[in-house]
């Protein structure tokens, strides 16, 4: 029985993979670009998150 689930979830994987990739091309083609400022905008975010991360294993410790 585990042999199928296994088997069932990748054939649904490969369905979602197939009923995904329009999606995906449109968004490739017609996503927003990047312009300047953009990473520094997302870097601020990740790294209070990364910081915090390590202040609560530091607390724990």
């Amino acid at each position: 029985m585990e042999l199928a689930l296994k088997i069932a979830a990748a054939a649904v994987l490969v369905l979602m993979l197939f009923y995904l990739w329009p999606a995906y091309k449109h968004w490739q083609e017609n996503g927003p670009k990047a312009e300047k400022g953009d990473w520094q905008a997302a870097i601020l975010p990740l790294g209070a998150v990364a910081a915090l991360v390590v202040l609560l294993i530091l607390a724990v410790r």
